[in-house]
């Protein structure tokens, strides 16, 4: 009969009940559902996409302003070829990993580590560019929660992860409602400031902060700063090529759904703010400054006033930038699990947890951003330089890949326009790459290509440290039967309690020839123990015409206790040539953790010792004795007669 399952109480409460792999369906995520797990990275960075270009060009002044929108439309244009040729992946990969099997099958082994490196560099920035985002949203509306600024970032982070192991469906549930929240409250914006700008009364309700006074030219250098900067708009269109698997089914025309709706959505806000930022002169502020007020803050403010709906929408824009991390929680998981299957990773992050996430993926990924964010001090531009690199590099290996792949599958109908459309997106987003690691790199950019390498490294050390121990592990031939070889039991006694009365039942139960080993450290009295011995072991076995195990006293002049126990043991495999000797360690457990540390481990520093001896021809057993036990009475002895029940340690 299966055991059942004993709840804990603050784990359901915190985590939820746990769920049966037969429940997996009910994980799956639908158009709308899957625009809030997966579309929040993409939408949200119409939040920073655009300030990040500002700050780059404020050293024009009012000038920058017009330089805005040209360059969101090239960025816009670029985003529009990467997502079609990410169209084109969905169909052709649909069982997920996005860019890592993608360029994995076509470029080689290689680029597709390159590739998952990159994903998982990008998933990790943007799980803290956007919490990052969403406090400074946060600290524009509130300035007095300013000193308090890394706080509440890791505050976001620990909720973040909370929900996330919660599963899929809840994750989806919680994060529904403000996703269409933000683009209603951002729509209602762009929508006022159009139809001001169209009937000629685009003036501020609430006058923007002046723009910086001019201290450069026009230059085509700062343009393409500032280009790089936007290009972190990009970002997330390719989170839906990596979770293909987590939508219901039809999986690939609902992912293709919702990509298109994603793109369409930030298409409109991207161009919309280029324009209303120009209309209403409203530029970037220094980060580090007294007055720091984020653009989207000023743009609201300057159409609609600072009334309730100010406050309404600033809510719904810290929503959505601190839960757009939540793209990251959806696709690094997911990356890891592919190449956990494939021992590039430990096999722990292919495993679901108690609700059917993965967990290991989403603690891990909690970790690294944690650490970022305390090094950053929670401040958003300190991480912009290296955000957008991973993803542009895992675009241009993925659209490379495609092209590889097209000219592969000749026989399917339109591979030649599909090709030129996958062709064109990777020399793009390469041209792309090149132009922000060049303008990034003095500021900080460097770091994503120390980084990546490091990735590149350690995967591929796990998976050489894998195929290592499967080649020594691995056997070609049937079991060898050889003759049984004799087995003396040893069993380490400190003094005569139920745990060692256990632990010498077990070893009878082994082997005849028992061996009774006391380590004389000084701590002990052992006339006492021998007489115990005597009385509660030796006559009882006697008795029942057993032959009873001696109680061997071992020197320990430097109260240590391994090494003189490993003595022993050496001599008697000297003794026993070709015999087994097995280790009978008696165990005494605790369920409660807390009361656990008052016992120690020397039972496991013993057991980690003898395991590590390297010697083949012994063998380590742990019986257990449960503290519970005690209460209960005491059982029949293996020879006969009734257990004495001694002492309760």
């Amino acid at each position: 009969m299966p055991r059942r399952r004993e709840g804990n109480g603050l784990m359901d409460l915190l985590l939820g009940r746990p769920l049966t792999s037969a429940q997996a369906m009910q994980e799956k995520t639908g158009v709308l559902t899957g625009v809030a797990l997966l579309g929040l990275d993409a939408l949200s960075s119409a939040a920073y996409g655009p300030e990040a270009a500002l700050t780059v060009l404020r050293p024009l002044g009012a000038s920058g302003l017009w330089l805005l929108f040209p360059i969101t439309a090239a960025i816009v244009g670029l985003l529009m070829i990467v997502a079609s040729s990410y169209a084109q992946t969905l169909a052709a990969y649909p069982s997920g990993g996005g860019a890592y099997t993608v360029a994995k099958q076509n470029l080689g082994r290689g680029a597709g580590l390159l590739a998952a490196t990159a994903l998982m560099l990008d998933y990790l920035l943007n799980v803290a560019v956007g919490i990052s985002a969403g406090t400074g949203a946060l600290v524009s509306a509130l300035p007095a929660l300013r000193p308090h600024t890394l706080p509440i970032t890791l505050g976001i982070l620990a909720l973040l992860t909370v929900v996330n192991l919660r599963g899929v469906s809840e994750a989806g549930a919680v994060f529904v409602v403000p996703t269409w929240f933000f683009i209603t409250s951002l729509s209602v914006v762009l929508a006022v400031g159009l139809f001001k700008l169209a009937t000629g009364d685009a003036m501020p309700v609430q006058q923007p902060p002046p723009l910086a006074v001019p201290t450069a030219s026009l230059g085509a250098w700062l343009v393409i700063r500032a280009f790089a900067s936007g290009c972190t708009a990009m970002t997330g269109v390719e989170a839906i090529s990596n979770a293909v698997p987590i939508f219901r089914d039809p999986s690939i025309r609902r992912a293709r759904t919702t990509l298109g709706i994603i793109v369409g959505v930030l298409v409109t806000m991207l161009l919309g703010i280029a324009l209303l930022c120009r209309a209403y002169g409203v530029g970037a502020t220094d980060p580090d400054g007294a007055n720091y007020q984020t653009v989207l803050s000023q743009l609201i403010a300057a159409v609609m006033g600072r009334g309730v709906f100010y406050y309404v929408a600033m809510a719904a824009i810290l929503c959505v930038l601190a839960l757009s991390a939540n793209t990251s929680y959806a696709g690094f998981p997911l990356v890891c699990q592919v190449l956990a299957r494939e021992r590039y990773l430990p096999p722990g992050f292919a495993h679901r947890g108690r609700r059917l996430a993965l967990s290991r993926g989403i603690l891990t990924l909690s970790t690294l951003a944690a650490v970022l964010l305390i090094v950053c001090k929670g401040i958003t531009d300190r991480l912009i330089p290296l955000f957008a690199i991973g993803a542009l590099m895992a675009f241009t290996l993925s659209q490379a890949g495609m092209v590889v792949h097209w000219s592969r599958h000749r026989e399917d109908e339109g591979w030649r326009w599909r090709r030129a459309l996958n062709g064109a997106g990777a020399v793009m987003t390469a041209l792309t790459l090149c132009i922000v690691g060049v303008s990034k790199f003095v500021h900080g950019g460097w770091a994503a290509f120390v980084l990546v390498p490091v990735g590149l490294l350690v995967l591929s050390r796990v998976h050489a440290a894998y195929t290592r121990t499967r080649q020594v592990t691995e056997l070609k031939r049937p079991v060898l039967l050889t003759p049984a070889s004799p087995i003396v039991a040893v069993v380490p006694v400190d003094r005569w309690s139920h745990a060692s009365e256990t632990a010498l039942r077990f070893a009878l139960t082994l082997s005849d020839d028992v061996r009774a080993v006391h380590i004389c450290s000084g701590d002990t009295d052992e006339a006492a123990l021998d007489a115990q011995w005597q009385r509660f072991v030796q006559a009882p076995l006697q008795d029942a015409g057993r032959k009873p195990p001696p109680l061997v006293h071992v020197g320990s002049p430097y109260r240590a206790l391994v090494w003189p126990l490993m003595d022993y043991l050496d001599a008697l495999l000297e003794e026993v040539p070709g015999g087994t000797v097995a280790m009978v360690l008696p165990e005494l457990l605790e369920n409660r953790w807390y009361r656990a540390m008052l016992y120690g481990r020397r039972s496991e520093l013993l057991r980690s010792a003898l395991l590590l001896s390297g010697e083949r021809r012994l063998v380590v057993v742990s019986v257990p004795w449960y503290m519970r036990t005690q209460a209960h009475p005491a059982p029949h002895s293996a020879w006969g007669d009734p257990a004495h029940p001694g002492d309760s340690g």
